[in-house]
């Protein structure tokens, strides 16, 4: 299962982690894993690319892990963008469901 915990208190993000594999299909095959690691890596590079938020960054090797942690409040920019990835993530769950996909927002 694919786990999305987003940070958000006082309605300004933080960050965000995603962990796991969806095991909809097998290593290479898996569109859920695929279309999530879209939008998780997009929403991270568009960040970088189109805001000045300052941001770090850890994943693993073997994927299956991503932490990104805002080093400041984020800009609108930056928010809205936050917000495009947890709608897509949250319509991939709601296509495919609660067992390979979980979204919680922290406040």
């Amino acid at each position: 299962m694919i786990r999305l915990s987003v940070s958000r208190p006082d309605g300004q993000y933080r960050g965000f982690v995603l962990e796991g594999h969806a095991g909809y299909a097998e290593e290479g095959y898996d569109i859920i894993c695929s279309a999530v690691s879209a939008l998780a890596v997009n929403a991270v590079n568009s960040v970088e690319a189109f805001t000045e938020d300052g941001f770090d960054v850890e994943q693993r090797e073997d994927g299956g892990y991503l932490k990104f942690t805002l080093t400041d409040r984020p800009s609108a920019a930056c928010s809205l963008l936050l917000d495009s990835l947890v709608l897509g993530i949250q319509n991939i769950q709601d296509a495919y469901g609660e067992e390979y996909i979980s979204v919680s927002i922290r406040q």
